[in-house]
């Protein structure tokens, strides 16, 4: 008996994300065309060739996809698929009016985005750049005790995570190692079973001497979170106000950066409007806090008169190319348990090939199955 063919599909991708991913669609039989550029394409060309009648739409954070592109794919476009954990750019009304399932590629950046974070909390605090540049520039002229200057060490001291997700809940476990204590603050739901296992296993570095001093984690206010923490690092997806419960847009800003004692150290891998701008260069310059380091803006890339460049305070403010979850395994493998690019494949195939007896319900990474009860 012949194998059953598998059908025939166009496939337009808005971005180049590896030529092994390509490569397993283009295996199956599936015609595949990538935008050339490094940049992102423009919205019209997206909306040229979702309305030429391709299948299946691989879209980044880069592209608005939105009433127009649905309409345009509205009969033909059966997928799109994000390379992506985030789908603000993504129109879920539209989608879901369309009947166009979009899938993401949440977990396999877990780990990378968390040690991310951890590092760049340490390369902030302990002056890392601050100190390249005085070698580089050869001001670097004698050894001494405490001058030019000293960084702030990371053992001991107490972190606030804000938003205690998946990507929230890697970075406390890196923590637990450095020796630090735990602050989880969650809008929606507080993980009491994570804690109890961390705990547990904090404890048991404190029983066996291999950690000095006790530490705990626990959940908390916001409010409270920023009062006490020495470090700040933000994980909450980003909701504006009328979309959800919990709305983030600008959840830091002139009132919760107040809150942070002037020690304390700010970094932002989640999403730029999580953090106004504005409010953060006055921190930074009337030292309301001691620093921040930021992987993602309100506006990306980062524009040439963005405030967030002025001299005056680049010694207390790195800034870094949504560079977060940029290992070569979880953005290139084709693996769906290891890798976004695997991820994302995997997801389209899903849809398009009906897999899970074409129940939407049970393919793992469709965000609005609501659309498809």
């Amino acid at each position: 008996m012949l194998a059953a063919k598998t059908p025939h599909f166009r496939i337009f991708a808005t971005a180049d994300i590896g030529d092994a991913a390509f490569a397993r669609l283009r295996k199956r039989g599936y015609e595949v065309e990538v935008y050339p550029n490094p940049e992102p394409p423009p919205k019209s060309l997206i909306i040229e060739k979702v309305g030429s009648g391709i299948n299946g739409l691989i879209t980044t954070l880069r592209d608005k996809i939105d009433e127009e592109v649905f309409q345009a794919g509205d009969g033909r476009l059966k997928c799109v698929a994000q390379y992506a954990v985030g789908v603000d750019n993504i129109d879920r009304a539209a989608a879901n009016r369309y009947k166009i399932p979009y899938t993401n590629t949440p977990d396999v950046l877990t780990e990378a985005t968390a040690e991310f974070a951890f590092f760049a909390l340490a390369a902030l605090s302990r002056r890392l750049w601050t100190a390249e540049k005085l070698v580089r520039e050869n001001q670097w002229g004698f050894w001494h005790p405490y001058l030019p200057f000293l960084g702030d060490e990371m053992t001991g001291k107490t972190i606030a995570i804000i938003g205690a997700g998946r990507i929230g809940q890697a970075i406390a476990k890196k923590c637990s190692g450095f020796d630090m204590n735990i602050l989880c603050y969650h809008p929606s739901r507080e993980d009491e079973k994570f804690a109890a296992a961390l705990q547990a296993v904090m404890d048991l570095r404190h029983l066996s001497r291999l950690q000095r001093e006790r530490t705990t984690v626990r959940y908390v206010s916001l409010e409270e979170s920023l009062r006490e923490a020495d470090f700040v690092s933000i994980h909450v997806p980003l909701v504006r106000e009328g979309e959800g419960k919990h709305p983030t847009y600008h959840l830091f800003n002139e009132t919760t950066l107040r809150m942070m004692k002037p020690t304390a150290y700010l970094v932002n891998t989640a999403r730029g409007p999580v953090i106004d701008e504005v409010a953060l260069v006055r921190a930074l310059k009337e030292r309301w806090i001691a620093g921040a380091a930021l992987d993602v803006f309100e506006t990306e890339p980062l524009p040439a008169d963005s405030p967030l460049r002025d001299p005056e305070i680049e010694d207390r403010c790195r800034l870094y190319p949504h560079f977060g979850s940029a290992g070569r395994k979880t953005r290139l493998s084709i693996d769906p348990n290891g890798g976004m690019a695997g991820r994302c494949i995997q997801g389209l195939i899903d849809v398009l090939e009906g897999n899970y007896g074409g129940d939407i319900q049970k393919m793992p990474w469709v965000v609005n199955k609501e659309a498809f009860r």
